[in-house]
């Protein structure tokens, strides 16, 4: 552990254990540190300031319910936090997907890897490393799971058969996961 981290450490800590007792103002301690940083990775996310306002709040209420589970022998708060964030962000948009009665197939494969290394990616990374596909799988991606397309809604957008676009979502999500195994 760096030296650095430490204070961090120890006051993220004492926050969680005065969480623990109930001490909401912990609790308003920890969202005024970190909630900008849940917020934008959600939003990025769910592209839907409604749906990121309440992806925040869940994330935040799931701290509060359970703020032992935060363990700082396996890596930092943040990291956990934006891992929990992101997360909470995904199930929730999972409900509104089926709530609109569209496919989750895509969602569901996206997150068939929830090893940790995925999850401690923020949002810039993801970023960078969509920047790094090429552009026919970047868009097909970003389309799927950003603005939520089914392959049949990708496919007339596009003007591919549906083979193509399934086959460039699965190669793209293939690469993306090597190059995330990659950085770890």
């Amino acid at each position: 552990m760096d030296l650095s981290d430490r204070p961090m450490r120890l006051e993220v800590a004492e926050l969680l254990k005065r969480i623990a007792h109930g001490d909401d103002s912990a609790l308003a301690v920890l969202f005024a540190q970190y909630g900008a940083r849940v917020y934008s990775l959600i939003l990025y996310v769910v592209h839907d300031e409604a749906l990121a306002q309440e992806a925040t709040q869940d994330t935040f209420i799931k701290v509060w319910n359970n703020p032992q589970a935060w363990d700082a022998s396996k890596g930092q708060f943040h990291s956990w936090l934006l891992t929990l964030a992101r997360y909470t962000a995904i199930d929730l948009l999972r409900r509104e997907v089926r709530a609109n009665g569209r496919d989750i197939a895509l969602f569901e494969e996206l997150q068939a890897d929830r090893d940790e290394s995925a999850a401690a990616v923020e949002a810039d990374e993801l970023r960078a490393l969509l920047n790094d596909l090429p552009a026919e799988q970047r868009d097909v991606i970003r389309l799927a799971y950003f603005r939520g397309l089914k392959h049949s809604e990708l496919a007339a957008r596009l003007n591919l058969p549906l083979g193509t676009v399934k086959t460039r979502l699965r190669l793209g999500l293939h690469k993306l996961r090597a190059m995330l195994s990659d950085k770890s």
